[in-house]
C-alpha cells in the first residue's frame, strides 16, 4: 500500500493532517454539487451482486507467487504485462524514472469514475505484499471484470488504473517527495474532469476494519457506507475517523476530485516480510468487493434516465 499515505513517516502524517481540513471542505462541496484465514469465500449477502472472491483471491495469490515486486523490477514489469491484458482497452502510460502505469477504460458518458490500486511493492528484501499491493490489485481486477460485463450505454465511463511507483524507493526518507510517482504522473497527464476516484489499498487483511481515512471526501464516504449497508457489510466500515494518510488518492484530492482511500492502516504486518498469504482472506475481499459493486453501479447510473 502506500504507506505513504500510509504515513510512511511522521512528517508524512503531519503533512496529511495539514491538508485534511482544506481538502475535506473542498471535496465535500464538489461532491454535493455533483450529486444532489483461508482462500475460501464465505457466502455473499442475499442482496450482493456476486463479486467473485475466489477469483479475486486467485489473482492475489498469483501476484504473491511472483515474489517481491518493487517498482521497475523484472517481477513488477512481468505483473504489468499480465494486468494490461486483463482490463478493457488496456495500455501503458509512462511514469518518470522508467516506470509505467497500467490503464484501461470501460466506455460510457459524463464525468468518469476512476478505480485504482498500486501494483508495486515496497523495496524490502523478501517483502511480497499480500495485503499491501496484491489485495488492492486483485480487488480492482475483479470489479473491472464484473462492471465491464454488465455495462449499459447510458452509464458513466469507468477508468481503471494500476499505479506504479507508489512506494518510495529504497533509501528514501521522504515519502511525500519520493512516493506516489504513478498517481502524480496520472494526474499531471489527466488534469481534470473526474466525477470521483476510489482507491483500494489495504482491503484483504483477515481482521478487516476500514474507518474513513481522514482526508477522504466525507460525502463520497457516506455513499460507500450506504452501499455497504445494502451489501450486508456495514460492520467493515465503522462510523469513525482514521488517520490522514498520504496515498494514491492524495494527488486527486489536490486537483479537486472527490476521492476516498479504502485502507485498514491498523495492520500489524505493514512493511514487514510477514505480509504474506496467511494474513489475508477471500472473505475480506468479498465484503469490500460487494460493497464497491453497489457503490460503483450507483455512481455509474447517475447519467441514466429513470
Amino acid at each position: 500500500m502506500p504507506h505513504t499515505a500510509r504515513p510512511s513517516a511522521p512528517s508524512a502524517r503531519r503533512l496529511a493532517g495539514r491538508l485534511a481540513v482544506a481538502l475535506l471542505i473542498a471535496g465535500a462541496a464538489l461532491i454535493a454539487s455533483a450529486c444532489g484465514g483461508s482462500g475460501s469465500a464465505a457466502p455473499a449477502p442475499p442482496s450482493a451482486d456476486r463479486f467473485d472472491a475466489r477469483r479475486a483471491f486467485t489473482d492475489l495469490r498469483m501476484q504473491v507467487e511472483l515474489g517481491p515486486r518493487p517498482a521497475g523490477s523484472d517481477a513488477s514489469r512481468a505483473l504489468a504485462e499480465r494486468l494490461v491484458r486483463r482490463i478493457p482497452a488496456g495500455r501503458f502510460e509512462d511514469v518518470p524514472g522508467g516506470l509505467r502505469n497500467v490503464v484501461g477504460v470501460v466506455p460510457g458518458r459524463g464525468k468518469p469514475i476512476l478505480i485504482g490500486a498500486h501494483y508495486d511493492t515496497k523495496d524490502i528484501p523478501g517483502f511480497v505484499g499480500a495485503n499491501d499491493g496484491a489485495g488492492g490489485v486483485a480487488m480492482v481486477l475483479e470489479l473491472t471484470r464484473v462492471l465491464a460485463r454488465d455495462r449499459r450505454a447510458c452509464q458513466r465511463e469507468m477508468r481503471v488504473v494500476f499505479f506504479d511507483g507508489e512506494e518510495s524507493p529504497r533509501g528514501s526518507s521522504d515519502f511525500a517527495a519520493d512516493g506516489l510517482r504513478g498517481s502524480r504522473a496520472y494526474v499531471a497527464a489527466h488534469p481534470r474532469g473526474l466525477r470521483a476516484m476510489v482507491l483500494a489499498d489495504f482491503v484483504a487483511d483477515r481482521d478487516l476494519s476500514i474507518p474513513r481515512e481522514a482526508t477522504s471526501t466525507p460525502a463520497l464516504w457516506d455513499r460507500l457506507r450506504r452501499a455497504a449497508a445494502t451489501a450486508g457489510a456495514l460492520h467493515v466500515f465503522p462510523d469513525r475517523l482514521g488517520p490522514g494518510i498520504l496515498d494514491d488518492h492524495t494527488p486527486f484530492l489536490e486537483q479537486g476530485t472527490p476521492a476516498i482511500d479504502l485502507i485498514d492502516f491498523d495492520y500489524p504486518h505493514f512493511h514487514t516480510t510477514r505480509d504474506t498469504l496467511d494474513k489475508v482472506s477471500a472473505r475480506s475481499l468479498d465484503l469490500v468487493g460487494e460493497t464497491l459493486l453497489v457503490m460503483l453501479r450507483r455512481l455509474r447510473a447517475e447519467t441514466c434516465r429513470g
